[in-house]
């Protein structure tokens, strides 16, 4: 930190506080947004931290001078978190930005227009950055990281004071977008529901007026909801909307949001195209792919087990694993194709035991009864048409459509 005179610090911290006082009075929300900004490490906010740890004697400048003194409470909380923040003391900066939150969110309460939605937008964006940080911090101590819990009741407190009528509530989205993040983070995705409920059922909100971003993180937060619930139809929906809407500049969002789909298409029987994981390097999901296309078991649960631990934390490993029966079925029919071109007459015949060898090439052991466990199973999630023939160990295919694909509907729909 480079030195800095008692008259140099007075000088800094008196301009921010007029331009502070001059943007909520001429209601200039990009320049208040610009002042609140802690996460961009500007120079302006730097220097203004260095000042107040030079002058320590802020509040009374504050309190002695009218035109500050309306704004002194938030502005009093905030350059404590500044300061705090300037020194690395994340913790005292979170509990301080906590305090300047709620005095701004009651000030924002009182005005009646919407000007100040950006700025608030700042806010709550930096509750939740500052209670990560102060959570690392709290657990590298050995303590209880309870901060980002704390901001997510905040967060949910300006959720309620948007979620009314008026210009304010286009801001609704933004901080339930901002509350997806904080629970997924907690891992207490169970608290959206009622925030979804909120924005989904409430007749106050028309989604389509939201701002297109917020529109496209809360459908990638919901469609990742519906890969976890398993409703892959209401994922595919939801997710692929936030990929036709996603600006395609911002090539890691649709990279994000591309991890959770191809999932679901491949659930689904959609089967993405090569250049497409090159383009975005999902170069996890190719061999995936492949599996699915030659019916390799083996490759993919080779692909499965390179990849256990990034599937796991996506939360899609046990999504994949259910493309397993997919996999049989292309395993069949490359075999009901080649027995098609041998022997037309009897190719609708598959024995258990062709099966069961074309499975020990792939480096897969099965007995026949595992194999006609699987047949079975098959046949009744609608993958396969037929029969067994238990006796003769043979599977007797339906000479129309032996193979139904998926056509967008996951397995047994």
């Amino acid at each position: 930190m480079a030195y800095v005179s008692m008259g140099e610090a007075h000088r800094r911290i008196t301009e921010y506080l007029n331009r502070f006082c001059d943007a909520v009075s001429y209601q200039d929300s990009s320049m208040l947004c610009r002042l609140l900004s802690f996460s961009s490490s500007s120079p302006s906010l730097l220097s203004l931290a260095d000042a107040l740890n030079v002058f320590q004697d802020a509040s009374s400048l504050i309190n002695n001078t009218p035109k500050f003194s309306e704004y002194g409470e938030i502005i009093a909380h905030l350059f404590r978190s500044l300061q705090s923040y300037r020194i690395g003391n994340l913790v005292e900066a979170y509990l301080a930005f906590e305090k300047f939150a709620n005095a701004f969110v009651q000030e924002f309460r009182n005005w009646e227009s919407a000007w100040a939605l950006e700025a608030l937008y700042v806010v709550c964006y930096e509750v939740r950055i500052l209670a990560e940080k102060a959570d690392k911090v709290l657990t590298s101590n050995g303590k209880s990281p309870e901060k980002l819990k704390a901001a997510g009741s905040l967060l949910m407190k300006v959720f309620g004071v948007l979620a009314g009528k008026g210009p304010k509530r286009v801001g609704a989205l933004y901080v339930t977008c901002q509350l997806f993040k904080t629970y997924f983070k907690l891992g207490t995705v169970n608290l959206c529901r009622s925030v979804i409920r909120s924005i989904e059922t409430a007749r106050i909100f028309d989604f389509e007026e939201f701002p297109r971003r917020d529109k496209v993180t809360y459908m990638y937060y919901t469609g990742r909801l519906e890969v976890f619930n398993e409703n892959f139809p209401a994922a595919d929906t939801k997710l692929s909307y936030a990929l036709q809407h996603c600006n395609p500049k911002r090539e890691r969002n649709i990279r994000m949001i591309l991890k959770y789909l191809i999932p679901v298409k491949l659930s689904i029987g959609i089967i993405p195209k090569d250049e497409l994981l090159q383009k975005y390097n999902l170069h996890e999901y190719m061999n995936v792919v492949q599996a699915l296309r030659k019916g390799d078991l083996r490759l993919l649960r080779h692909a499965l087990q390179e990849h256990e631990d990034r599937f796991l934390r996506s939360g899609v490993y046990l999504v994949l694993e259910k493309l397993e029966l997919q996999v049989y079925q292309r395993l069949m029919k490359k075999i009901y194709i080649i027995q098609k071109l041998s022997d037309p007459a009897r190719a609708h015949q598959l024995k258990l035991e062709v099966i069961a060898k074309a499975l020990r090439w792939l480096e897969i052991d099965m007995d026949l009864d595992e194999v006609e466990c699987i047949v079975t199973i098959l046949i009744y999630k609608n993958l396969v048409k037929g029969y067994l023939a238990h006796k003769s160990k043979v599977v007797v295919l339906s000479k129309q459509d032996p193979f139904p694909k998926l056509n967008g509907k996951p397995v047994g729909s």
